[in-house]
């Protein structure tokens, strides 16, 4: 069970890093957060995004092993929706001027409590995260390597947890960080590149992925 090729690792990890590192809403949430109330305000951020995003896997794991065990159109319906939603995203970042990361520094204070709270809410109210997980995870199971839904659940844990050693690092240093990529437009714009890439090749494959 989980017997998986250097090849396959290599990829999914590489995909996951470049996922993990590249600016988004949720980078931009613990980021802006962490320049607000510090790093305690940061960590929190950090973990209710995580927990909101364990959520989506767990159901993503679940809802589409349903969806492969009872209905093919229901597959073709989300596996399509997946390669139009992926191909946006990834048409999306490439056309980004690399602007996702710029915050402004306020001096108000903050709950912790609040600002988990409100890291969990946005990631599971965010329909784009549901759908991002159900196209993303699913090009990654492998056939005999083990029930789909204990393949994407393991696959989506270790999004989370390569999370874990890319956003630690970057809350400890918000402020240097920050101040860094507001003057340089041009690492935002290729970072933004290469994960609008990744996107667009996972699209591409899973618009080649049959049932």
């Amino acid at each position: 069970m989980f017997e998986y090729s250097l090849a396959h690792w290599s990829a999914f990890l590489a995909a996951a890093f470049l996922l993990n590192v590249s600016p988004g809403p949720d980078m931009a949430f613990i980021l802006s957060h962490t320049v607000k109330g510090g790093k305690k305000a940061g960590l929190a951020a950090m973990l209710g995004i995580w927990t909101g995003a364990s959520c989506h896997v767990l159901l993503a794991a679940l809802g589409l092993t349903a969806i492969v065990a009872g209905s093919a159109m229901a597959f073709s319906v989300v596996k399509w929706a997946g390669v139009a939603y992926l191909l946006w995203l990834g048409v999306q970042a490439i056309r980004s001027d690399g602007g996702t990361l710029l915050v402004e520094k306020r001096g108000k204070s903050v709950s912790i409590g609040s600002v988990f709270r409100q890291g969990v809410f946005i990631d599971l109210l965010n329909p784009k995260v549901a759908t991002f997980f159900l196209a993303f995870l699913p090009q990654f199971v492998v056939e005999g390597a083990g029930p789909v839904w204990a393949q994407l659940l393991l696959h989506g844990v270790l999004i989370i947890a390569v999370a874990a050693f890319v956003e630690p690092p970057v809350i400890l240093c918000s402020d240097r960080l920050t101040e860094k990529l507001r003057r340089s437009r041009s690492l935002r714009v290729w970072l933004d590149r290469g994960l609008g890439s990744v996107l667009i090749a996972l699209g591409v494959r899973l618009a080649l992925t049959e049932r």
